[in-house]
């Protein structure tokens, strides 16, 4: 050998970048099927079709995935030095990172588009808001958060057939919103979940005494718009996290190169 050898400063860094990664998978994937198993889902795949709307643990099972795998191969490949295994994790990392550039520009690019899907998204899940106790909450955590109701306000929640307003829905809802609409009462210790029944039958201006008003696509908005330097900011940071990974492969790739090149 002519002094070459692999840095094991960047050897293990990458290791243990990878496996905080890897554990981080590992732990949305298991929690994605054991929320797959608890809906029976697992037991019967044909009922992954009968949810009109989002299943928000396909987010946890696809990120978890992703993450198992990246983390996995690059744990291996950096502990044993495997270039297959480092030029794939950094390959993959690197076309992650493109995709979610591409994404934020044609974002930037197609304001209005994103906006009209997001209210398509919101509609098609409020249809659908009984379907999954899973979906049901995020609807009810978003709309708590942002103090919403519905994609544009109330009245979208004729679109779901417990809510809607027509003189055939025997549903004790109709008329009415989720409890995740209503402004709550400092004083309530428990939450009131019929809070919501009939208001719709109330005026416009008497309504605002007792639900949210303004629709969750206008909020998110405004939400964006406050909290913009704290988005970009988390955005950057992943940003940053990934080239680092990638610079950090690359790197140990060139070393065990020039090091076989030596023998």
């Amino acid at each position: 050998l002519s002094g070459t050898e692999v840095s094991c400063c960047v050897k293990y860094v990458l290791f243990g970048f990878n496996i905080i990664f890897w554990l981080l998978g590992a732990a949305f994937l298991a929690v994605g099927l054991w929320a797959w198993a608890e809906k029976g889902v697992l037991s019967n795949l044909s009922s992954i079709t009968d949810l009109g709307g989002f299943d928000p643990v396909w987010l946890f099972i696809v990120v978890g995935g992703v993450m198992f795998i990246l983390g996995f191969a690059g744990c291996i490949g950096a502990l044993r030095e495997n270039t297959f295994l480092l030029k794939f994790f950094s390959v993959f990392l690197g076309l992650i990172f493109f995709l979610e550039l591409t994404a934020g520009i044609l974002a930037f690019v197609f304001k209005d588009w994103i906006k009209d899907q997001l209210n398509f998204f919101i509609n098609n899940n409020i249809k659908a808001y009984r379907d999954d106790i899973d979906l049901q909450n995020l609807i009810d955590f978003a709309q708590e958060y942002w103090s919403c109701c519905g994609a544009h306000g109330p009245e979208d929640w004729n679109l779901n057939i417990y809510f809607n307003c027509t003189d055939q829905n025997p549903s004790r809802e109709r008329c009415g919103v989720p409890f995740s609409c209503c402004i709550k009462d400092p004083a309530e210790d428990v939450i009131n979940t019929q809070c919501g029944y009939d208001v719709r039958l109330k005026l416009e201006l008497e309504r605002q005494k007792y639900i949210y008003t303004k629709g969750c696509v206008g909020q998110f908005e405004k939400w964006l718009q406050d909290n913009l330097i704290i988005v970009a900011g988390i955005f950057v940071g992943i940003a940053l996290l990934q080239i680092f990974g990638i610079c950090l492969a690359q790197n140990l790739v060139s070393d065990v190169k020039s090091v076989k090149a030596n023998w």
